[in-house]
């Protein structure tokens, strides 16, 4: 009961120490890491694990190694941000590993990387021609970017000398049949307004809904919890048991 307790307590002061730290290192998302971020997060969160459950030793000497971890990598950040060649020594820079549909084999080399890499992540970009690509560039977190070829680019409405209009972003009116009355406040709106909108579409109830949302055109977006689709498209590959 005793270890239980303190197992809770370790928990608690480690959840919130993770959390703090998380917020002050930053916000990058998982796909802008390089590998070191990643070690450097899993190590930080082994500590803090190891700060959970390991009876056996006091909690402080791990406190201290999470705040040593944490403090270095909110450091390294630091330094990466202020001083370019050192976020070009720690992080990497970009290399071009595909030149006018050309494969740079000494760079590729340099890289560590195999030509079937690069064909896998040209793959994942959906080119399975390295004829169609200007240029390809490998991020310093490993991912591909791509210009393609002038003459296989898809054509935009500026080619094409289209006007469009700005579609701008959704607001949320309702969620989970919950009205958010400051987004409508926002929009200078009410419910009584709101109300009449959705009775026009066959909703009297905002418990009959699960979304409801506004774009710019004046446009409004349902979601009904009962969607009434006769016939749900499934992707599975093989029907299994769940």
């Amino acid at each position: 009961m005793n270890e239980g307790l303190v197992v809770l307590v370790r928990s608690i002061i480690g959840f919130f120490t993770l959390l703090i730290f998380t917020r002050i290192i930053g916000k990058e998302q998982l796909s802008q890491l390089t590998f070191f971020d990643y070690v450097l997060g899993i190590t930080i969160g082994s500590i803090a694990g190891t700060l959970t459950t390991d009876l056996s030793s006091r909690a402080w000497p791990h406190w201290v190694g999470l705040l040593a971890w944490s403090a270095l990598g909110y450091l390294m950040e630091l330094i990466t941000l202020k001083w370019h060649y050192a976020a070009k020594m720690l992080e990497g820079e970009p290399v071009i590993v595909i030149m006018k549909g050309k494969i740079m084999e000494k760079v590729l080399k340099k890289a560590k990387y195999r030509a079937s890499d690069i064909l896998a992540l040209l793959r994942n970009q959906g080119v399975f021609d390295p004829n169609q690509v200007e240029y390809a560039i490998i991020e310093p977190n490993g991912q591909l970017s791509i210009l393609k070829k002038p003459e296989f680019q898809p054509v935009t409405p500026k080619d094409m000398n289209i006007q469009v209009q700005d579609s701008g972003i959704s607001t949320e009116l309702v969620y989970d049949g919950i009205l958010i009355e400051e987004n409508l406040r926002q929009l200078n709106k009410d419910k009584d307004w709101l109300m009449n909108e959705l009775r026009q579409h066959g909703v009297y109830s905002l418990s009959e809904v699960f979304l409801v949302a506004l774009n710019s055109e004046g446009s409004l977006y349902i979601d009904k919890y009962e969607d009434h689709l006769t016939k749900v498209t499934d992707i599975g590959d093989f029907k299994g048991p769940f």
